[in-house]
């Protein structure tokens, strides 16, 4: 009866070392699964870290991008603006000057009509 007892605590002893045997490789499972999880939290922090200084990258490489538009726009406007008052300067001038040569033809030929005035009150005298 004595080896019955002992066969029977072998046999507990047994399963309860089967027993931690299984619970250590489920808590070595569990702990390899946690570093995994933390890995990939780790490694997701970091991708999102990346993903927003490209994002703010971009928004900066585009925010300078348009600012020299800006003032490329700014610098074109400036020049067809000085074009135009220098076009309109000159038509102007031009217009001044069609002005002039009509206002002297006109002296030259009122000189002209005062000069035969002048000559036809002389022969009448």
């Amino acid at each position: 009866m004595n080896t019955k007892i002992y066969l029977a605590i072998a046999m507990t002893a047994a399963a309860l070392s089967l027993s931690a045997c299984h619970q250590a490789d489920t808590q070595s499972e569990a702990a390899e699964a946690a570093a995994a999880a933390n890995n990939a939290a780790d490694a997701s922090a970091n991708a999102a870290r990346e993903s927003a200084e490209a994002a703010a990258a971009a928004t900066n490489e585009a925010a300078d991008r348009a600012s020299v538009a800006m003032d490329n726009a700014a610098d074109k406007s400036r020049e067809v603006a000085n074009d135009a008052a220098a076009g309109a300067a000159a038509a102007t001038a031009d217009a001044a000057q069609a002005t002039a040569d009509a206002a002297s033809k006109v002296a030259d030929k009122a000189e002209d009509t005062a000069k035969k005035a002048d000559q036809e009150a002389a022969e009448r005298k």
